[in-house]
């Protein structure tokens, strides 16, 4: 909780307990609005994290699906490899 120094010439003024119910309600105010922006900040950053988890989802499936590919290419070549051993080998 901060400190408010109110003058003398409002504590004067206002009188001793309409000050410190001044220094209350700026106090309670002040407490509002950290607590709002504090929410505010993490909506915020749900929000932002929530866009950055689906990027990184897309990412991780579109590499999957470019590894089934390569991984489908290399065994087409090494069937092809094996097959062609095998013919030579069993052909002499």
């Amino acid at each position: 909780m901060t400190v408010i120094a109110i003058p003398n010439i409002l504590r004067e003024k206002l009188g001793e307990s309409a000050a410190e119910a001044l220094v209350e309600v700026i106090n309670k105010a002040e407490e509002r609005t950290k607590d709002r922006t504090i929410e505010v900040v993490e909506e915020r950053f749900e929000r932002r994290l929530s866009e950055e988890i689906g990027k990184l989802r897309v990412e991780m499936h579109d590499m999957r699906a470019n590894l089934i590919t390569w991984m489908f290419i290399f065994w087409v070549g090494q069937v092809g490899t094996i097959t062609a051993i095998l013919f030579a080998f069993f052909r002499k």
